[in-house]
Parts: structure tokens; sequence; C-alpha cells
């Protein structure tokens, strides 16, 4: 019932004809291979609860809730260099933009020779157990799973890299940061492990919880409505940042209206505090949640990070 659901999903993301990823010629989301689809736990997730529901809910723009069972989908290129990303799209951790930001970074990943694992996780406010920590638990496993076939799928453990939006961005921020969380008891030997991250993208993140940019969804996804700012300190980026860190890739729009353009000037500073290697771009226009689509100047910013994609030994 699940495969059908994704599948039913794929076919409808992939009815439109092209979607503008930023590099040279728009590639449509059908010329993605079909995925291999792993369920990431081989039960019931940590702490149990959630939607009791079979299957996803598909919205008309192709975003995803009521996820009753998270999933890492891999989508492998036709001439595979050895490195892996692993994609979050964002929903402020209330739904998940499968399409725009999940397929799209997808196909556009493979157009450069890198294997994407896209992750559909849990959403904190669909009744898990976990609370908060569902998505995170999930991104853990995620990385754990990458770092464990890595040899089935014919990767390097030191390329590993992850890409995140909005929400997203937020997961991916705190994965990169994180290394030693500890957010379930493991389940097996691979829930052991502390995969290398070797590059962090960040696309229009939510990276503060802090006054006074506590007004986003994500926010209220994670913290509720009144939060301590002991609370908002703790699952803000920027709090965790060490010269341990990979290096940062940040890109967000000047005229973001949801997550303030101050989210990534944070992080920046935070990086050049502790001698992390950041890059940042600020697009004149462009909002939020904008995908792979906006220019920095005349150049698409998904070209800027091939560039850097380069620079980090992503692309051969």
């Amino acid at each position: 019932m699940h495969f059908y659901t994704r599948r039913r999903f794929l076919a409808a993301a992939t009815s439109a004809t092209t979607v503008p990823y930023g590099f040279a010629g728009a590639t449509p989301l059908a010329a993605l291979a079909s995925p291999i689809s792993l369920p990431l736990w081989p039960s019931t997730p940590p702490g149990g609860g959630g939607p009791h529901t079979n299957t996803p809910d598909i919205s008309r723009h192709g975003t995803l809730s009521a996820i009753a069972t998270p999933m890492l989908d891999i989508y492998r290129p036709a001439r595979p260099n050895g490195a892996a990303v692993l994609v979050a799209p964002g929903g402020g951790y209330k739904h998940i933009v499968m399409r725009k930001e999940g397929l799209a970074a997808a196909a556009w990943l493979n157009s450069l020779g890198i294997t994407a694992f896209v992750l559909t996780y849990r959403l904190p406010t669909e009744g898990w157990q976990s609370g908060a920590l569902a998505p995170f638990q999930d991104a853990q496993r995620a990385l754990r799973l990458m770092h464990s076939k890595a040899t089935t799928f014919g990767l390097a453990t030191n390329r590993l890299g992850v890409l995140g939006f909005s929400a997203g961005g937020h997961l991916m921020g705190m994965l990169a940061t994180r290394p030693d969380w500890q957010t379930y008891t493991p389940l097996e030997s691979l829930d052991t492990l502390t995969p290398h991250i070797a590059c962090s993208l960040l696309a229009y993140p939510v990276v503060t919880l802090m006054p006074p940019y506590d007004t986003t969804q994500t926010h209220r996804s994670l913290l509720g409505p009144h939060p301590t700012l002991a609370q908002a300190q703790a699952w803000s980026v920027q709090t965790y940042v060490t010269e341990a860190c990979p290096p940062f890739f940040l890109v967000q729009a000047a005229d973001d209206p949801i997550a303030n353009v101050a989210n990534t000037a944070i992080l920046q500073n935070a990086c050049l505090e502790h001698h992390v290697p950041v890059t940042r771009y600020v697009l004149e226009t462009g909002g939020h949640g904008f995908g792979l689509t906006q220019c920095f100047g005349h150049t698409p910013w998904a070209t800027l990070a091939e560039n850097w994609l380069h620079t980090q030994r992503f692309l051969l």
C-alpha cells in the first residue's frame, strides 16, 4: 500500500513538464528513475504513536502529511560519482514540501552524479510519543542507513553530505552540528554509528528559535506557544556550532517573510567564530520557499552550489 502511494505521488509530481533547477536546461521530474524506498525503522518508530493511516495525505501542491511510516527514497544517477546527499524538504514540521524541494533536489543532484537520499520524516504535530524529537530521530537513522549502505550503492563514506530547505534546513543543521546527540535508544548495531557529514547545504533555513525570530511555524511545531528562553536556545542550530562542524553553504533571500534573513547571518557568524568554513549568498529577492529557481545576480544559486560542491570534492 505504501509503495503504491509513493508511485502515485511520483506520477502526480511529474505531471508538470519541467521544474527549473538552476542549471543549464530545465530537467523534467519524469527523468528521475524510480527510487529504492526503505522504511527507516524495522517496526514501530521510537516511542510509537502517530497517525492511524496506511498512506500519507498528498496535497495538490505536492506536500505530504499524515506520515505514519517515515521513509528514505534513494535516487541513483545514471553515472554515480560515489558522493551522496541526504535531502530534507521543509514545511514548518507541519507538512513536507516533497515535490518542489525533495524531488527537485533529487533531480538536480542526480544531474551532477550525486546519489540523493530523500527523507520523509515524522511530523511532531501528528501525535508521536517522541514529540519534537521524532524528525531528529528519523534524520539520524537516515544518515546511519546511508552510511551502512555505502558499499551496496558504491558510496564513499567520506563524501556524505546534507541538504535542507526551510524547516528541513533546521533539521539538517541540527544533524550537522550535533553528531553525538542521543535522540533514541539504539535498536541495532547501526544505531551506534556516528557517520561523518562532509558538507552541509541549507536553503532559506530556520536556524534560530530565539526571540525576536520566534514567530515561525517551525518554532510553533517544535516548542509550542510558550517555551522558555532556555528551550528556544536548546533548539537553535547556532547553539551547537563547534570547530568540528562541516563546511556550510547558505542561501537565503533578503525579503524572506518567513525565516528572517538574520537566520543565515546568525549561523554564518557562529561558523566564523568557531573557524568553520562557511559560504553565504543573500539574494535580493525570492521570498521564502523558492526551491532551486532563484538567482544571485544573474547566476542561479544552484550553479553557485555546484561550484561549491566541486571545492568539497563532491564532484569529480
